[in-house]
């Protein structure tokens, strides 16, 4: 029998926001205005210290309007999607929201942050910045997480203090193998589910350090579960373990 129901232990919100900004994601950015149409850039980064960098062709109606603001700073909201690696009725699982002011950084702070995306993330369209593109940093005065754990404001210093999820970066692989390979997984851990659940169709939705997430379409809407470890994970060998202590699984590897 399954054990007693309880409150799984979960990433803080400041760990969550950090895990959707490490993954990148789908962006958009709605610049201040009642008319502005939302835009999405070439490139974005979130950085650690809780501002962005996004980048435009040099010719873009915004980059124009930054370089004509006052002070050179113009309102805008850049929204950061994390979008679950499987087809579901509804993918997105949580969005970030950094508002704050846009600006055209001199081309020193532009290098050196050019360099910091490309340690990350390298990519070739940071080649084109200063040739065609132009790199707009986004300083945010606020950092809002929204996911189906909560709505959270995060301040710049819990941003900076957390780390993203260890395995954030590998789980888009992993759920996709379940999902087409291991629905036999899936079936086993529907025994964690509320009686009312069951009859869904349960799909694997997240993966972190603290348990698994299985979305259930139902008829009446969609419903995020979370499934806890019996500790926080950190590495592939205690992730298996913990993985098949959730499945039931006879012989679990032997803990250390």
């Amino acid at each position: 029998m399954p054990e007693t129901a309880r409150t799984p232990a979960k990433p803080d919100a400041a760990e969550r926001a950090r895990t959707i900004a490490k993954r990148g994601g789908r962006a958009a950015v709605q610049p201040s205005g009642n008319d502005a149409e939302r835009v999405q850039p070439l490139l974005h980064h979130v950085h650690r210290d809780g501002t962005a960098t996004v980048l435009l062709s040099d010719g873009h109606p915004l980059v124009a309007a930054v370089w004509q603001a006052p002070r050179g700073e113009f309102g805008a909201v850049l929204e950061v999607a994390d979008s679950a690696p499987v087809r579901l009725r509804e993918p997105v699982r949580g969005l970030i929201w950094l508002t704050g002011w846009l600006r055209v950084p001199d081309s020193g702070e532009r290098h050196e942050r050019v360099l910091q995306i490309a340690e990350e993330r390298p990519d070739p369209r940071l080649l084109d910045v200063g040739h065609g593109v132009t790199a707009l940093r986004l300083e945010a005065v606020s950092l809002v997480l929204a996911d189906s754990e909560e709505t959270s404001s995060i301040d710049s210093a819990e941003f900076a203090a957390s780390r993203p999820d260890p395995f954030c970066l590998y789980e888009d692989g992993w759920l996709r193998h379940l999902e087409l390979s291991h629905r036999d997984v899936v079936g086993l851990l529907t025994r964690y589910l509320p009686e009312r659940l069951r009859g869904g169709h349960v799909r694997p939705l997240g993966l972190d350090r603290y348990g698994v997430r299985l979305r259930v379409e139902s008829a009446d809407g969609d419903h995020d579960v979370r499934l806890g470890f019996s500790r926080a994970v950190e590495d592939s060998e205690q992730l298996g373990a913990e993985l098949r202590r959730l499945m039931g699984c006879p012989f679990p590897a032997e803990q250390r």
